[in-house]
């Protein structure tokens, strides 16, 4: 039985050297508050994507990353919310979650994350179940990384990413992931990377797709602890060398794991990014504390509150 510990931060000074800014403190509050008064009472969302489990899993993580308590905080109640409809939204039999491995990987993340911090003893056996289904369905593909089915024979980046963080944060969590599942992944990105820019493609052979591919392929070989490898080195130069901020085309989504990707590799760079970031946030956060976008408000605001969650150091996914 693994054993739950409390959720504790990094020290801020360690990577930044001062505490969060007052306008960091401001803009994430207020984003957190437009996601606690539009979530439903089954803990969904309104507006495109919002019945996605997917939304209530980034909705709980950006929730999470505050470091508030999750059992007894100013958002307990809404997060208490987002588990019930993951595991509502979990197949009792499989463990799959949702309708898409995109839906599965990062709810496998946020369950993963809640595992050790919200007292609900269903959580384990949920991510135990998940975390199955995520290396039974790798096992079954023949690049050894995972599309929009369990089922599926071919594989993209994107879908892959949220797969492999879901599985590094299990790791962390205590639970078994083989090493040749991080390896055949990580291989995947490799064969996704352009051997001219150093970029990662959609998939292998294609195209980079703006910074966000980029910058996924970078963080998972951060988070895997293999920053001393060709693919990375070559990769976080492509990302830092882009100047793409829209995430190829898909805004909160590519800074997402943008801000992972900087902070994982460069701390130096990833301070004068966030800097960026956080400011162009404050500009463009709605009066009700949402951002617009074509992923829909919610979904747009948790990627966006994540994109500087960094500055917090709460989740364990993050620690460096």
């Amino acid at each position: 039985m693994l054993t739950a510990l409390p959720l504790q931060a990094q020290d801020l000074n360690v990577y930044r050297g001062t505490q969060v800014s007052p306008q960091i403190e401001r803009v994430y509050e207020h984003g957190l508050q437009y996601l606690v008064t539009s979530q439903e009472e089954d803990g969904s969302f309104p507006g495109n994507y919002g019945r996605e489990p997917a939304t209530a899993a980034l909705a709980m993580l950006a929730m999470f990353a505050h470091g508030d308590d999750p059992n007894y905080g100013p958002y307990a109640k809404s997060i208490k919310r987002c588990v019930e409809y993951l595991l509502k939204s979990t197949d009792a039999g499989t463990g799959y979650i949702g309708n898409s491995m995109y839906n599965h990987g990062f709810s496998t993340l946020a369950l993963a994350e809640a595992y050790g911090a919200v007292q609900d003893e269903r959580i384990g056996p949920a991510v135990k179940k998940a975390i199955d289904l995520i290396l039974t369905s790798q096992e079954k593909n023949r690049f050894k990384a995972w599309r929009y089915s369990p089922d599926s024979k071919d594989a993209d980046s994107t879908v892959s990413g949220a797969c492999f963080v879901a599985l590094i944060a299990a790791r962390n969590a205590g639970l078994r992931v083989p090493d040749n599942a991080i390896d055949d992944a990580l291989k995947f990105y490799t064969d996704c990377q352009q051997p001219g820019t150093g970029s990662i493609g959609y998939t292998p052979g294609s195209g980079a797709n703006g910074t966000a591919t980029t910058a996924i392929g970078v963080a998972v070989y951060a988070y895997a602890r293999k920053k001393d490898q060709p693919t990375f080195v070559k990769a976080l130069s492509a990302l830092k060398k882009s100047e793409d901020e829209n995430g190829g085309g898909y805004p909160f989504y590519g800074e997402y794991y943008e801000s992972q990707a900087l902070f994982q590799s460069d701390v130096k760079a990833w301070e004068a990014w966030n800097d960026k970031r956080v400011q162009k946030l404050a500009d463009s956060q709605n009066e009700d504390g949402s951002w617009d976008a074509s992923l829909g408000a919610p979904l747009s605001t948790a990627f966006g509150l994540l994109s500087i969650a960094l500055s917090y150091r709460y989740l364990p996914i993050y620690e460096r």
